[in-house]
Formats: structure tokens, C-alpha cells, sequence
């Protein structure tokens, strides 16, 4: 199907505005996420109604801690993703469509979910395991049918949608739990993306009544100095303010940094303190 947010270019180019990528596309290319093509001039999305994985979790795995505290939300995916970090924990469904490996969809309809959710007596929707701004269509469609059945919207997300992609989902988003990993170099050297651009989105999802916490991965060699770890807490504060809740994530070995040890938990001791210094309250360890 057609993509929602992109603009024609001369000599059958378009570019994508779903992500701060800004991908700008030759005929029969893909973007950086793999699932969005150009196809004689029109973008299109290859990943719609096409779930790789749906679950029922409880809303604090996603974690969301003051957000429907106790209760289960309904989960789904796409293939793909925006970004290419080495650790994702779930790169089997989210790097796939760039590897041209095979992974397992079902056609499920925006309006089987929403069904699903109900049947089951969830109270919201998370937008989940990848990311969500790659199934932007997909995801909005759902968004629209479940608000107008008292079902609430949670994105987790990367943060790296563009502003327009923001501004079309802000009035159907009840939380979001934003994954920031750290200062610039940290985006640049292993993910692709820009922390400028995650801290504005966050800030804007924040001043527009959005429910959002924010999680960091700790992860050795990457982000765990001292220096970098205040730096990011002074983000946070300046950016967002000291009433941000934030969860600190203990990094596994897993995808393409399997040789990487396990983040101490003194380290992530050590961030908390660093937090707590700085103005933060809410602070959460997590996979300890």
C-alpha cells in the first residue's frame, strides 16, 4: 500500500518522512528500515497488516511503572526497524527485512487487534518488540479503532520518529516508553540516528500530556563511563525535568556483542546514585 508520509521528488525519487532518517529514494529502492520501498515513484509499505509477533504483557514489561499500573496490555509488531543496534535483543524480527531472512508473518487486520485486546480484557495497545514508526500505517490505523473503544495507545519506541510522524500520532498517544541510549557518539558509532533528535521528540511528547518513561541500556565499552552516564542524566533533567522516570536496563550478551560481558550491577548501582544526585526520583533497575 502507499505510504502515508513521504514527497515526490524529480526522476521518480521520493522521500520519506516517517523517520528523522529523511531517507531519499532512487526507483525500487528501500529505506534504511527495509520495509518501505520506492516503487515508480510512489513509496510504498511492504510491512502492512503483517504481524511478526503478538503477546499479552503485563504493561510494566514494557516497562511502563506508572502508567495502568497492574494490568496486561496487548502487544504486536511488524518486521523492521529504524535503527541497527549490535545488542538488539530482538533482531530476528527487527533487522530481518534488511538481511533478507525469513521471518514468519501473520495477516492480521487493525481491526483483529483491537478485537483481541478487548476479548481478552486488556485495557490498551502496545506498539512493541520493534519499531513502531517503521508500521507507522499499520499502527495508525489500529490507534484510530482503538480509541474509539476506550482503549488506550502505547508506543515503544526508539524515539526517532520525524516530527510529522509525531504530530499525526500525538492525539491518539496515551504513553510511550522512549529507549535513549546516551550522548551522540553512542547513535553515530552503533545505531544510527542522533540523540538531538530522540530528546526533542521526547520533550514534545511530554509537553503534549503523554505519559513517558524512559529507559537506558547500560552497556560495557558503550555507554557505562561515569562521564557518560551523568551526561545522559543531565539530558534528561535539562531536556524533560526531574520528574522523568527513568529505568536503568542491565545489558545480556546477545545479537552481534556476544562477547561483551554482563553490565555489572555496581554499574547500574552507580547510575541510580548518579540520577538521584541530579534531581531524579523515579528510578528503576531492571534485568537484575
Amino acid at each position: 500500500m502507499e505510504a502515508m508520509l513521504y514527497e515526490k521528488l524529480p526522476n521518480l525519487k521520493v522521500k520519506c518522512l516517517v523517520c528523522s532518517h529523511y531517507c531519499i529514494l532512487n526507483d525500487r529502492k528501500k529505506g534504511i528500515c527495509g520495509v518501505r520501498k520506492n516503487i515508480d515513484g510512489e513509496m510504498h509499505v511492504l510491512n502492512y497488516g503483517k504481524t511478526v509477533a503478538s503477546s499479552i504483557d503485563p504493561i510494566e514489561k514494557k516497562p511502563l511503572y506508572h502508567f495502568l499500573k497492574g494490568t496486561n496490555s496487548y502487544s504486536f509488531a511488524t518486521a523492521g526497524c529504524n535503527m541497527r543496534c549490535p545488542w538488539c535483543q530482538n533482531y530476528a524480527i527487527s533487522q530481518s527485512p534488511k538481511k533478507l531472512t525469513f521471518t514468519k508473518e501473520f495477516e492480521i487486520s487493525p481491526k483483529e487487534h483491537v478485537r483481541r485486546a478487548l476479548h481478552y480484557q486488556c485495557p490498551s495497545i502496545s506498539y512493541t518488540y520493534t519499531e513502531p514508526t517503521i508500521f507507522l500505517e499499520y499502527a495508525y490505523d489500529t490507534m484510530v479503532l482503538a480509541k474509539k473503544e476506550g482503549l488506550k495507545n502505547i508506543w515503544v519506541t526508539n524515539g526517532f520518529m520525524s516530527e510529522e510522524t509525531l504530530e499525526l500520532i500525538l492525539p491518539l498517544l496515551d504513553a510511550a516508553n522512549v529507549d535513549y541510549k546516551g550522548k551522540g557518539d553512542v547513535y553515530q558509532k552503533y545505531c544510527s540516528g542522533n540523540a538531538e533528535a530522540i530528546l526533542r521528540n521526547m520533550k514534545i511528547m511530554k509537553e503534549a500530556g503523554v505519559h513517558l518513561e524512559v529507559t537506558t541500556l547500560l552497556i560495557p565499552g558503550v555507554n557505562d563511563k561515569l562521564d557518560d552516564i551523568q551526561s545522559l542524566v543531565n539530558d534528561l533533567v535539562t531536556f524533560l525535568g526531574d520528574d522523568t522516570i527513568w529505568h536503568i536496563s542491565r545489558f545480556f550478551p546477545a545479537y552481534q556483542m556476544k562477547d561483551l560481558p554482563i553490565t555489572p550491577k555496581n554499574t547500574l548501582l552507580k547510575a541510580k546514585e548518579i540520577g538521584h544526585s541530579a534531581g531524579l526520583k523515579r528510578i528503576y533497575l531492571g534485568n537484575i
